[in-house]
C-alpha cells in the first residue's frame, strides 16, 4: 500500500480543489424561437439552430 512521504501543503490542496468552483452557465438565444437555452443544447420547445428536432406530444 502506498504511504505519502510528507503532508500535502495548503497550496497543493487549493490547486486540487480549484476546478470545483460554481460555474456560470453560458446561455444563448435561438434564432427562430427566441428562447434562451444552454449552448449546444436544444430549447424547451425542441428547437436547435433554428430547426425543430422533435415533434410535440399531443394528448
Amino acid at each position: 500500500m502506498a504511504v505519502q512521504k510528507s503532508k500535502p501543503t495548503r497550496s497543493k490542496r487549493g490547486m486540487r480543489r480549484s476546478h470545483k468552483k460554481i460555474k456560470i452557465f453560458c446561455l444563448s438565444q435561438d434564432k427562430y424561437s427566441k428562447e434562451m437555452h444552454l449552448r449546444h443544447h436544444m430549447t424547451k420547445t425542441f428547437f436547435y439552430k433554428g430547426k425543430k428536432l422533435l415533434k410535440d406530444k399531443k394528448d
